[in-house]
């Protein structure tokens, strides 16, 4: 996250020792002895503010988001899912989930247990978030990094919503975020993590949220198997004017996504914040042109999914290239997930309900490749003289088969974890009945199945 600014300005990589990851990882203010770096209050409340949007993403972005996409017998139970997710795993983060990920272990894949329960923060306590000795309170640092793992494991419940047993995605959940989502988060924004070191570029959770998030999503969809009557009965999204409502809400709460994670308000934070309107704009225009040059009329679904698409390419790239190039990634990521969605996807034949493989997954590889082409100088990015487009898009996809490979590997064992322990899936009745009544007893819509 933070060492991409400095790259604008110098083209070079931040040392171990310096800045917010690096090795001893964030210290108080006075733990030097000398005197704290002044806070700037704009990027308090800037930050502050970023963080509240990402909340805002989950509950009730994403939840109104797949809530329309579901039929109306489990709309509930994607609301509940999406709000116990996001609860749990702020909990888990607070307790050990920060320090794994960013708690000063200089290993490549975690962070050490140093500060567990937060030990060692206070309200003092401040990060240096660039080597300009630009400042934030931790604590405002662990909250915003909460609202980012909280969102990544509600992502995956889309594969699989309308057959799992509520209990499974609990549990699943505190299994997924420990072994697979704090690892990648500290191989990619720690100053140790391997990731970080191989010099690969990730704004704001390319490969941390959207690949992650996305290849769990397939092996889930592909070990939960399909939803009874899939490809016979209809199942088409219940609501899209709340699948809209949810889809916008997200568009506005990734600008705290995007533009936060340039952890302060300055010029870097102002490119993220252009990139997220103008890579989002032209997925959208590129998924509709697409729909209506090959099945003869653009779909709101349609128009909603190129939304997502873009959203989730430009987060790697937010950063680093400019508004045009946003555009460019945008559309091209539209038009791969598109293809996967109704080609790949369908002539595969697994179930993966509302896309989160076909958009998270392959729109953040896409990203991830994208960022490092686009981020080159010449095509509008803030890349250095010695930017080497070949160098970057080699360490961008290797950076993309490190989490692939981490992710599955972990995913395939969780899910097989927790089907042995208490049973991935719902009974049949249960399933045709419904998980808003038969896992919640209660229903979004009186007198409606």
């Amino acid at each position: 996250m933070k060492q991409r600014r400095f790259q604008r300005k110098s083209n070079k990589r931040i040392s171990a020792s310096a800045g917010l990851f690096a090795g001893t990882g964030v210290a108080p203010a006075l733990a030097q002895g000398g005197a704290a770096e002044a806070m700037d209050k704009g990027d308090v409340a800037f930050m502050m503010i970023a963080t509240v949007l990402v909340l805002f993403m989950i509950v009730p972005g994403l939840a109104l988001f797949y809530g329309g996409l579901v039929r109306t017998k489990n709309m509930l139970s994607v609301l509940m899912q999406c709000t116990m997710i996001a609860a749990l795993v702020m909990v888990i983060w607070v307790v050990y989930g920060y320090s794994v990920a960013f708690g000063g272990g200089t290993g490549p894949f975690w962070g050490g247990l140093g500060k567990v329960f937060l030990s060692g923060v206070t309200s003092d306590s401040t990060t240096a978030t660039f080597t300009e000795g630009v400042a934030i309170p931790e604590y405002l640092f662990i909250a915003f990094q909460m609202t980012f793992a909280a969102i990544t494991p509600a992502l995956i419940v889309g594969a699989f919503a309308e057959r799992i047993r509520f209990a499974a995605v609990v549990l699943f959940s505190a299994l997924w975020v420990t072994l697979v989502y704090f690892p990648v988060a500290h191989m990619a924004w720690d100053g140790s993590g391997l990731i970080f070191k191989m010099g690969a570029l990730d704004f704001a959770g390319g490969t941390v949220v959207h690949i992650n998030a996305g290849v769990a999503a397939l092996i889930g969809a592909l070990m939960i198997g399909p939803r009874v009557g899939f490809g016979r009965d209809m199942m088409a999204p219940h609501s899209m004017t709340l699948t809209l409502v949810g889809a916008g809400i997200l568009w506005v709460g990734w600008f705290g996504f995007n533009a936060g994670s340039n952890l302060e308000a300055n010029s870097g934070a102002v490119l993220a914040m252009i990139n997220t309107f103008t890579a989002t704009a032209g997925a959208i225009l590129a998924w509709a042109g697409l729909e209506a040059l090959l099945r003869g009329k653009a779909s709101l679904l349609g128009a909603a999914s190129g939304m997502i698409a873009g959203l989730v390419a430009v987060t790697p790239a937010a950063g680093s290239i400019g508004p045009v190039g946003a555009i460019i990634l945008g559309a091209l990521a539209a038009g791969v997930c598109y293809f996967f969605v109704s080609a790949v996807k369908n002539r595969c034949g697994y179930d993966d309900s509302l896309d989160v493989f076909g958009i998270h997954g392959i729109g953040g590889i896409v990203g991830a490749i994208g960022t490092g082409v686009l981020t080159a100088p010449g095509l509008g990015g803030t890349g250095g003289p010695d930017f080497s487009i070949a160098t970057q898009v080699v360490i961008q996809a290797k950076a993309v088969l490190i989490t692939i490979l981490w992710c599955g590997v972990g995913s395939a064992v969780l899910f097989k974890l927790v089907d042995m322990v208490i049973g991935l899936r719902v009974e049949r009745d249960a399933e045709r009945l419904g998980l808003d009544l038969s896992s919640h007893g209660e229903s979004a819509y009186h007198n409606s199945r």
